[in-house]
């Protein structure tokens, strides 16, 4: 099984929407599948 790859400015995007812009965890994860 193959693990995905995601850029540190997708990564820091992804935190972003957590932290700043409030939005759970499970939602910003769920929609970088």
């Amino acid at each position: 099984m193959t693990s995905k790859r995601f850029t540190d400015e997708f990564k820091a995007e992804a935190v972003k929407q957590v932290s700043e812009r409030g939005y759970p965890v499970t939602e910003v994860a769920e929609r970088c599948l």
